[in-house]
């Protein structure tokens, strides 16, 4: 069984911690409330760090002059000062932070999806765009796992977002080591992982960790963790997992018989149709590297990327990347 970090987790504190609301409500969150015996969560609510107060009136982003403000209609107060200034001091006090879930449309939270008017008037048209904290979280941090309460309850963001939370945890852990064996053995054990997400990269990695210049530790995790960001910066394709699968695969195929083989090949074809999840397949592998004893397989990560008990089927995973 593998033995998960808890991943270090900003999260937006009206999600379950407190009734900090606009309206002085409270939002409950299935997969806030499941995550909470795996994760560290850091909360806060930047809008009520700045003084506005529960209840309070709403706020809005509104564009004027090519300039972003956060303004309070009901009081037309602008807290934009206030706002960037607690911004900018609250994510520089930040350390090893693994990710984000942040509120969905807030003006200070969201991280997409969120209204900005086009000027101060009660009528002004919108766009959308990102709030004044989560833009600045995605700018600064975009490398992390960050998602939003709204977009995590879609099967497979949520699988991608558990994925690369635990990962990146994972490498946190290996980073205070600053040993070179520890870094091959976190590569070796991602391999497969990666290859799903970006084979260039994965190869990319690999040439990192190999250190044939034999650089400074310190300077090759340095330029390891810059390419691993880049690598997880897309959820992998529908094809790319294919191959993978096909890869653990065939290394197995000839102990297997017959019938296990079509089986496996038809599973292969009721997950191109989003018919089963991955960790249908996944579970699969991992059963056969267990008779089989393929010790290479049972230590990949793909086939167990964050604790089983997260794994939970609430859809058919419609909507996955291809």
């Amino acid at each position: 069984m593998v033995n998960f970090p808890k991943p270090n987790v900003v999260i937006s504190k009206c999600l379950g911690f407190a009734k900090c609301r606009y309206n002085g409500d409270i939002v409950l969150d299935a997969i806030v409330d499941q995550l909470k015996p795996y994760v560290n969560y850091i909360t806060v609510c930047p809008e009520v760090e700045i003084g506005l107060g529960v209840p309070r009136d709403p706020i809005r982003v509104v564009s004027d002059k090519n300039k972003l403000h956060l303004y309070q209609p009901a009081t037309q107060k602008d807290v934009t000062k206030e706002m960037v200034s607690f911004v900018d001091k609250f994510l520089s006090s930040l350390s090893d932070i693994d990710g984000f879930i942040l509120k969905y449309r807030s003006p200070s939270c969201g991280i997409n999806s969120v209204r900005i008017y086009n000027g101060f008037s009660p009528d002004a048209r919108s766009i959308t765009g990102s709030g004044f904290f989560g833009g600045e979280v995605v700018k600064r941090l975009g490398g992390l796992a960050i998602e939003d309460e709204g977009r995590l309850k879609n099967f497979s963001i949520r699988e991608y977002f558990f994925t690369k939370l635990f990962t990146l945890a994972q490498f946190r852990k290996m980073k205070q080591k600053r040993q070179m064996k520890a870094l091959v053995h976190f590569h070796t054990v991602n391999k497969l992982l990666f290859m799903a997400h970006n084979q260039n990269k994965m190869r990319a990695l690999g040439k990192i960790a190999a250190n044939q210049d034999k650089l400074n530790i310190n300077i090759v995790v340095d330029k390891y963790e810059t390419v691993l960001y880049e690598l997880f910066a897309k959820p992998p394709t529908f094809k790319s997992w294919v191959n993978v699968l096909m890869h653990a695969f065939g290394g197995m195929s000839e102990e297997l018989s017959k019938d296990e083989r079509k089986f496996f090949l038809n599973m292969i074809e009721q997950y191109r149709d989003e018919r089963i999840p991955l960790s249908v397949l996944t579970k699969l592998i991992y059963s056969w590297a267990v008779r089989f004893e393929n010790q290479y397989l049972l230590e990949q990560t793909f086939l167990t990327p964050y604790p089983e008990e997260l794994i939970e089927i609430t859809d058919s995973g419609k909507g996955r990347n291809r």
